[in-house]
């Protein structure tokens, strides 16, 4: 029987989220998740239109969903800082976390994927790659060997974490950045849209250009 799953974040994210349940439950034998609806505190006409065009229900707000121990759940909510929020208001009323890998992605030997992890379609993690809880690796990233991602970390489509890199907690790596091998980038920190970064990045800074400063 599938599982009953919940999607907080009506937005873009929350979209993509719901692609990859439905190629996961049309990968397999019988469906694997059961998509009882999105949760999202305030979206907008546009983001619920969207939702009621693909046939998904709006639930209302996290404060007004029920018994979270009955359902899993994934936050799909871009922003690193917003996610750790709200992961943290379902931590506390005993919610449980799904991870979801889209069929088409690549996941290499010995991997380790943190509780609501999402990982969209073309993504290329090699192996011995750690994630942390709720990281989201969007289309076509890719995440070289023996690389960690701390919790709540998002990369963003096309861009490239070489291998053995620590990427910590609650980082935003942009759309076609390139981090280049062993460097460590620090909590908090933003990696701009193509940028490419040649040594390692402070916390709670953000680096643009290229090289990246």
């Amino acid at each position: 029987m599938a599982e009953p799953l919940i999607i907080i974040g009506a937005g873009g994210f929350g979209r993509e989220t719901l692609d990859v349940v439905e190629a996961i439950n049309a990968a397999a034998d019988q469906p694997v998740w059961d998509v009882i609806g999105v949760v999202d505190d305030a979206p907008s006409e546009r983001h619920l239109s969207r939702l009621t065009a693909r046939g998904y229900s709006h639930l209302g707000s996290l404060a007004e969903v029920e018994a979270p121990e009955k359902c899993a759940y994934i936050v799909a909510i871009g922003s690193p800082a917003v996610r750790s929020q709200i992961a943290e208001r379902v931590d506390a009323v005993g919610g449980r976390w799904a991870t979801l890998v889209h069929p088409t992605a690549v996941v290499g030997s010995r991997p380790s994927l943190g509780a609501g992890t999402v990982v969209c379609s073309g993504v290329l993690v090699s192996t011995n790659v750690r994630l942390g809880a709720h990281t989201h690796l969007n289309p076509g990233a890719i995440i070289g060997h023996d690389s960690e991602l701390g919790d709540f970390v998002s990369v963003n489509p096309g861009a490239v974490v070489s291998g053995e890199v620590i990427v910590e907690e609650r980082v935003l790596v942009g759309a076609s950045a390139t981090i280049l091998q062993g460097l460590r980038i620090g909590t908090d920190a933003v990696v701009g849209a193509s940028a490419c970064v040649t040594r390692d990045v402070a916390s709670g800074t953000t680096v643009v250009g290229v090289p990246a400063r």
